[in-house]
């Protein structure tokens, strides 16, 4: 897929709907913040500073003043971004909400003047025919800010990602200090701002904004069909991919939702997510009421729950244990209890509404069918009856019946969770289908006690996978194009000030050089005692310009044409590189038992040709424009046209 000139437009920030709203305040707030933390920091220094003791207790009280507006910012951030509610699918089905992420929010960025003024200093350019590539990538980074809760928003923020790429390379030194442009995130969940002049931190928050976007988009569809809860599985598995991608690739992020800990933990979240959506969909196809059915189910629920409690483990160890929101851990408690349920209820099912035909295969799976504690396999007798059967398919229900009362318990302990009208009635629904179910089974004359049953041992036949984002999928072209070769002209590379030549000739005189390679050519050889060397002309400069054209793209062929279409005037543009010497060819094998073997000629512009042996004749023959002698040398010269070099008259 190729963008280019892209006409994607992020969504309206004024929009009214609830999600424009609440993007809407969270910027606000986030503002707020940044305001009363320098605040906070003038407010210290001037303690600092202050000999005087009334001054300092004036000081101290506008400090605590400050704190505790800073405390009441921060929590209603961290309500707002802990809203689940809001991301939902608007259907009437009822389902168990999932748990979606906010963009981060960022400050304007003027790229304008630090670009124009490096790419006159490095790149001795006029800024002027610039301005529109500076000005479309301002428009794209706006855009980027609020992108659409669609493909359309990913292949947005995909496409400014990628374009940063040729950004950095062209115009953001190695050296940070030489760089003027902060880039400012704020943090995802507590609003906190972190800054760095590093391209690096731009397209980490932007891959964490790809992220976010996916975990909307999993959430917004309606999961009571199979085409969205599919759509739902997808967009889980490539929020989790860009999480682990961004945790893989970036290091050392200043805000705390970048941090490895809590990526790792993003991913493992999107995954127990997107394994509950593979949950639905069996539910969808129809459950299998046979032993075999049930107890796949049931493994299947006790699967997702062992990966909810992972992700509780991780959400409630440190550093996370303070930054992430209350809701979320209770979010994540509940479903664990929920699905512990659901496994122990499919299995009461399986042995109490079983036929004897199915004892041998409750037998075979019954073996390695519970786990302790530490997740160790306990063998476990099979029961031999239906009256054993019942008893054990009792205990199950029982144990089903008191993890739904828990998972009610802890979700009616959480503020947030309160307000989700679904969640509630999913949680109500399935603990009173479980009692019901209990209180059948139960009888005045019995009088035994249930007994206490393990946990089930989680296995899935659907395991998931993450999908990372395939960048290399979303092409896009470079607004900077016209600077030259990214592999030559970009930030790391060096070169003189450009210098312009003028050279003149005779009829029956060459100018005296000749020129190798493509994009841009390189001079090659240069004749000693020749008009372009008396004008100073090196060997290994690059050839920038003839007369009035720009040829830093210029092919070899169409270089030759410009030199023999300029008659016996000639205006050169050249530059001198640094860094490194571009005539030496590398050679990707030697030779071997004193054979010759393929080489390669690596050009400017990094693409290759090849040869056998030093004769072959390549792309990157010498193109010369040397002094036409007479007699023998004309001969001379003449026999060498035939072969690589050619004189132009």
């Amino acid at each position: 897929m190729i963008i280019g000139n892209s006409q994607n437009q992020g969504s309206d920030p004024l929009n009214e709907s609830a999600r424009g709203k609440l993007q809407s305040r969270r910027s606000k707030i986030n503002d707020e913040i940044c305001r009363e933390l320098k605040m906070r920091a003038g407010a210290e220094n001037l303690y600092r500073a202050a000999s005087n003791r009334k001054m300092k207790e004036t000081v101290a009280l506008e400090l605590q003043f400050v704190n505790s507006n800073l405390q009441l910012l921060k929590e209603e951030l961290s309500e707002l971004n802990s809203s689940v509610d809001i991301y939902q699918n608007d259907s009437s089905s009822v389902t168990v909400p999932m748990i979606p992420l906010g963009l981060k929010e960022t400050n304007d960025v003027h790229f304008a003047a630090p670009f124009k003024d490096y790419i006159i200093d490095h790149y001795s350019e006029d800024p002027e025919r610039f301005r529109s590539a500076i000005n479309d990538l301002d428009d794209l980074r706006q855009s980027a800010r609020t992108p659409s809760r669609d493909e359309a928003g990913i292949d947005l923020l995909l496409e400014y990602y990628n374009q940063l790429y040729f950004v950095e390379k062209r115009l953001f030194p190695s050296n940070k200090s030489t760089s003027s442009i902060y880039f400012h995130w704020y943090d995802s969940l507590t609003g906190v701002p972190s800054s760095q002049r590093t391209v690096g931190f731009e397209k980490g928050s932007i891959l964490f904004n790809i992220g976010s976007l996916y975990t909307q988009m999993g959430c917004r569809q309606d999961r009571s069909t199979l085409e969205g809860v599919e759509a739902a599985i997808g967009n889980f598995q490539k929020a989790a991919g860009a999480f682990y991608y961004l945790q893989d690739r970036f290091s050392h992020a200043p805000s705390m939702d970048m941090q490895p800990q809590t990526l790792i933990m993003l991913v493992q979240l999107m995954m127990s997510q997107a394994q509950e959506c593979t949950y639905e969909k069996q539910l969808l196809h129809g459950l299998d009421s046979s032993v075999k059915g049930y107890l796949d189910i049931a493994q299947e629920s006790a699967q997702i729950a062992r990966m909810y409690r992972e992700t509780h483990k991780m959400m409630t160890c440190s550093p996370l244990q303070d930054y992430v929101p209350f809701s979320w851990v209770s979010m994540v408690l509940v479903k664990e209890e929920h699905f512990s349920a659901l496994s122990h209820y499919y299995t009461a099912l399986a042995l109490i509404e079983n036929r004897d035909s199915d004892f041998d295969v409750l037998e075979k799976i019954f073996t390695n069918f519970y786990v302790d504690a530490e997740m160790n396999t306990v063998p476990s007798d099979v029961p031999q009856n239906t009256e054993e059967r019942r008893t054990l398919g009792k205990s199950h229900m029982r144990e089903a019946l008191l993890l739904h009362e828990d998972a009610m318990r802890v979700h009616n302990l959480c503020k947030q969770l309160r307000k989700i009208d679904t969640c509630q009635e999913v949680l109500k629904q399935a603990h009173d289908r479980s009692l019901l179910k209990f209180e059948s089974l139960e009888s005045e004359d019995d009088f035994t006690e249930d007994k206490s049953v393990l946990s089930l041992k989680p296995f899935t036949n659907h395991l998931l996978q993450i999908i990372q984002p395939d960048l290399a999928k979303y092409k896009v072209e470079d607004f900077f194009h016209d600077l030259g070769p990214i592999a030559i002209f970009s930030a790391r590379h060096q070169w003189s000030s450009p210098r312009v030549i003028q050279l003149t000739k005779n009829d029956n005189q060459g100018f005296g050089f000749s020129v190798r390679g493509d994009a841009p050519v390189i001079i090659a050889i240069v004749e000693p005692a020749s008009r372009a060397e008396d004008c100073g002309m090196k060997v290994g400069d690059f050839l920038v310009g003839v007369n009035d054209h720009d040829t830093k793209w210029c092919k070899h062929e169409q270089i030759v044409k410009l030199i023999r279409s300029s008659g016996n005037q000639l205006k050169l543009r050249l530059i001198t590189p640094l860094n490194k010497d571009y005539l030496k060819p590398k050679l990707s094998s030697s030779t071997l038992n004193g054979e010759p073997t393929q080489t390669s000629m690596v050009t400017p512009t990094g693409s290759t040709t090849s040869g056998r042996g030093p004769k072959t004749r390549s792309k990157l023959s010498e193109w010369m424009f040397k002094k036409r002698d007479s007699g023998k040398s004309r001969s001379r010269s003449k026999s060498e046209s035939d072969t690589s070099n050619r004189i132009i008259r």
